[in-house]
């Protein structure tokens, strides 16, 4: 009796520590018994230090964990993600895979494409991922810390190489011109100073020039306005009618005028082309008679016909004083 009693002890003891190796196991791998999942699966050319197990966050809050990791045989890396069957996933999702904690533990981050971190080398294996995969979700891995410490510490490197080329060009003597520099500065900015005064003086008489050149410009416009006024009341008098009526029978008189003028000109032209014909006769025929050609020359050049003419008028006064003296001699009167 005692020893049966025994065996049944040993037989409960046995039996629950299965049961909570199993629990344990269950517990360390996040099993839910009879409840429903969704799975999800991601491609990657590659996933890090992810492992089956590890946390897959949606919008900051736990939706599920890392169920399997698989190379497919495309070369692609396939990461089936346990979700929550409530879990909604956001539009165009994609899978992020980066360190959650500075203890060399990963998660899966699973968030919308327009939410990616504005990175060169994620953006390009996103999108190299998405092209031909079907229904599996796009997914690239984060920087890690390493690689952030990596890169600060090639950051700080070139800090401090400036830092020292810095310290090597900003030495005593550019100290020196630097502090001349300054004094330049302050002497250009005195300089400045007293020249933005005197243009201030010089701007106080424009200004006051302008005003006076408003004020004409003023008196101008008003002139102006009387005079449109004036044209205005002359024209609806009909005095501008009548002017220009008046200019159009002046315009019509000069054109006749000028017809007329034109008419003269031609005529002018004529008459002066005739007497260019008689002076070149009438000099023909003076020289003709330059040269004692024909009677008329003969007259002109011939000295004693001169000479004749001259005792002709003598012999004639001489016989028309002998006529006065006796006329007698010469008329015979009869007296019946």
């Amino acid at each position: 009796m005692k020893r049966r009693s025994n065996d049944f002890v040993l037989g409960a003891v046995i039996l629950g520590a299965i049961v909570l190796i199993v629990g344990v196991s269950m517990f360390l791998r996040e099993s839910e018994i009879g409840s429903k999942r969704q799975r999800v699966v991601a491609r990657f050319s590659d996933v890090g230090q992810v492992q089956v197990g590890n946390a897959v966050v949606i919008r900051g809050v736990k939706a599920g964990r890392v169920e399997a990791i698989e190379l497919g045989d495309d070369g692609w890396v396939l990461v089936r993600l346990n979700l929550e069957k409530s879990v909604e996933l956001p539009r165009s999702p994609v899978v992020l895979l980066g360190a959650s904690s500075l203890f060399g533990e990963w998660q899966a981050m699973v968030t919308e494409r327009q939410s990616v971190p504005n990175n060169r080398e994620v953006a390009a294996a996103l999108t190299a991922s998405a092209t031909g995969a079907g229904t599996a979700l796009p997914g690239a891995v984060l920087p890690d810390v390493a690689q952030l410490t990596t890169v600060a510490g090639g950051i700080a490197g070139d800090v401090a190489s400036v830092a020292q080329r810095f310290q090597v060009a900003f030495n005593d003597s550019a100290a020196r011109e630097l502090r001349s520099s300054i004094r330049s500065v302050a002497q250009l900015s005195a300089e400045l100073a007293r020249t933005v005064r005197v243009q201030s003086k010089h701007l106080d008489t424009v200004s006051v020039d302008v005003r006076a050149g408003a004020a004409d410009l003023s008196q101008a416009a008003e002139a102006f306005l009387r005079t449109v006024s004036r044209i205005d009341s002359a024209t609806s008098a009909g005095e501008v009618r009548t002017i220009v009526s008046e200019s159009e029978r002046a315009a019509g008189q000069v054109r006749e005028a000028s017809v007329r003028l034109n008419q003269i000109t031609q005529s002018l032209e004529k008459t002066e082309s005739h007497l260019r014909g008689v002076m070149a006769r009438a000099d023909s025929v003076l020289l003709k008679v330059d040269q004692g050609q024909g009677t008329l020359g003969l007259l002109v050049n011939d000295p004693r016909l001169y000479q004749n003419t001259d005792s002709l008028l003598r012999e004639l006064r001489a016989l028309l004083a002998d006529v006065k003296k006796q006329p007698k001699r010469y008329f015979g009167v009869k007296i019946f």
